[in-house]
């Protein structure tokens, strides 16, 4: 009987070799208009991080980023549909009445314990 070598997780993996890269301004601008024209058509974001080389993870961070330092979607030139809109206020309406239900728990607990 041989002896078998263990391999490790990282040992074979070439992401922990892979060196730490910097991306520009405007190629993260570029990646994030192309996120979302690319998501309105109904591509995944895993499938647009591949055709960059970059995680999606990543890809998200970086649209999540630019919103908000430039204020919105419109901003980074990108222009929603009504329907997509209609679909985000829904999702931001939902949240809205999540933490405001969250709130009012919150406020009966400790109202209930100053007394």
């Amino acid at each position: 009987m041989t002896a078998r070598r263990k391999h490790s997780a990282v040992e074979g993996s070439t992401a922990a070799r892979r060196e730490r890269r910097a991306f520009t301004e405007e190629f993260k601008r570029e990646a994030v208009r192309l996120l979302h024209e690319r998501r309105a058509a109904g591509v995944s974001v895993t499938q647009i991080g591949r055709e960059l080389d970059v995680r999606p993870d990543q890809l998200r961070e970086w649209a999540r980023r630019l919103a908000e330092r430039e204020g919105g979607l419109a901003a980074a030139g990108v222009v929603e549909t009504p329907e997509q809109e209609l679909k985000r206020l829904r999702r931001e309406n939902v949240r809205l009445k999540e933490e405001q239900a969250f709130l009012k728990k919150v406020a009966v607990y400790f109202t209930k314990e100053s007394r």
